[in-house]
């Protein structure tokens, strides 16, 4: 019997009445043994919690989205704001389903408590995909900002060092435990955000409206360019599910985790946007499109001279630890949950200091084979593969958490509730819905199809330890 002793097979759905009680209301009954939220470790309180949402959220593609939607015009802004809603609204209903399973694993403990173990599976198996490849472009694309400060000279060796260096040492603060992961993650939030304000407020007293160049800019009309910007713009929001995810090791995650999500997707989108608006006011139109560094330029526009290059290394540079330290916290959040109920190998559900030391390492290691595998063998176009693998295996916990949501809605709808309440989650959650719909859409043909097969490739996991499991 391959599950821990604490997880046994009548855990897989929550106690409780037959009929749950309406999503937002705290759990009936008590949690299921060894799904109980975490003891150990020091809980992060509401301002680290909201920390490591705005830094999960925001990593490194910040500074180069207004070069890359400025092709469309200014559209992308309206995009932005679209997405923005959609995303507050995906923030809400994880907020909703935490009050309801306030247990480390987010997603996944959604989908196995509504729809059973094969769900849950598959949505632990498709996060932990996203988390540690994720964790690999970061990385190397970290290693291209800190060539601006420490020229590497395009050495292989010294690339691929520094490279395990911007993984490992965010793996050695969450080895050493939650205080330092907390510490880590809003020291680095705090200071990201400096550079980033300067640009963002600075720049509005900068503004020209001669810089923003047409509103349609390649001739598709407002909705295709909307669409079309929204595809590269949907993946900035990727990350809103980081409380949830780590309710386990969140002070009084009944109220706090709902709140972290609202608070860290609105600081993130306050910032994405009025950094892309004061970039797309500051540098013309013409020179923005083939821009390399947006927020470079933009301040060099502002002050004059050619510091302003170096200035946004170090911001990315920033920005990028501090996202790494908060995936990879969660690159072990989701298989520690489902090995804590027999669905991953038993290993990665055991803690030191509050954190699951194995799921940490694992990660860590398979996302430096892919960071060694993409600078030293050559092969970019298989990194790039399942780098654009992650918009879709990001997408498949939302909407199996989303689905989680409507089904919980549906079974309460038959009891004593405030109707007006069951209506407005209802709206919020098929809007949460149709926005990871919308996520997936945006992931392309390819993504999809490349992403069903790494996906379904995890049943060969879930039948063995389906296989060695007794009921």
């Amino acid at each position: 019997m391959q599950t821990s002793p604490a997880a046994p097979r009548q855990a897989a759905r929550p106690s409780g009445p037959e009929t749950p009680a309406p999503v937002g209301s705290p759990p009936a009954g008590s949690a299921p043994v060894g799904l109980t939220p975490q003891k150990t470790g020091r809980r992060f309180g509401l301002v680290t919690a909201t920390a490591l949402v705005m830094g999960n959220i925001i990593g490194g593609g910040i500074f180069m989205i207004p070069a890359a939607v400025a092709p469309f015009g200014t559209v992308s802004l309206v995009a932005f704001a679209v997405l923005t809603v959609g995303a507050i609204a995906l923030a809400l209903v994880f907020g909703q389903l935490a009050r309801r399973s306030p247990r480390t694993g987010g997603p996944y403990v959604y989908a196995r408590e509504a729809f059973g173990d094969f769900a849950g599976f598959l949505s632990a198996w498709s996060y932990w995909i996203t988390t540690w490849v994720s964790n690999a472009a970061l990385a190397v694309a970290a290693v291209g900002y800190l060539d601006v400060l420490l020229p590497l000279h395009h050495s292989i060796p010294l690339e691929i060092t520094a490279a395990l260096a911007f993984q490992w040492l965010p793996a050695l603060a969450n080895l050493a435990g939650t205080r330092y992961i907390g510490a880590v993650q809003l020291v680095s939030t705090v200071l990201k955000f400096i550079p980033l304000l300067l640009v963002s407020v600075g720049g509005l007293f900068f503004f020209d409206p001669k810089n923003l160049g047409p509103f349609d800019a390649n001739g598709q009309g407002w909705a295709g360019g909307m669409s079309a910007a929204a595809a590269i713009l949907l993946f900035s929001y990727l990350g809103v599910e980081s409380a949830a995810m780590s309710a386990g090791k969140v002070r009084d995650p009944e109220r706090n985790v709902g709140r972290a999500s609202v608070l860290g997707t609105t600081g993130a989108a306050v910032v994405y946007l009025l950094g892309t608006i004061a970039v797309f006011g500051t540098v013309a139109h013409q020179q923005l499109v083939h821009s390399t560094a947006p927020f470079s330029d933009a301040v060099d526009a502002m002050f004059g001279g050619t510091w302003g290059g170096t200035v946004i290394a170090i911001a990315a540079l920033v920005s990028m630890t501090g996202a790494l330290n908060g995936w990879t916290l969660l690159s072990a959040q989701a298989p520690y949950a489902a090995a804590r109920d027999g669905l991953f190998p038993a290993a990665f559900g055991k803690e030191r200091r509050g954190v699951p030391i194995f799921g940490v390492l694992v990660s860590v290691a398979l996302a430096s084979a892919l960071t060694v595998l993409n600078f030293a063998s050559g092969a970019k176009g298989a990194f790039d593969m399942l780098v654009l693998v992650t918009t879709f295996t990001a997408t498949v916990p939302y909407l199996l958490s989303t689905a989680a949501q409507l089904y919980w809605l549906v079974r309460g709808a038959g009891e004593k509730v405030d109707r007006g309440r069951l209506v407005r989650d209802a709206v919020l959650g098929l809007g949460a819905f149709g926005f990871s719909l919308w996520l997936l859409a945006g992931a392309g043909y390819a993504a999809v199809y490349q992403g069903v097969l790494f996906l379904f490739a995890g049943i060969l996991v879930y039948v063995w330890m389906a296989g060695r499991r007794r009921d």
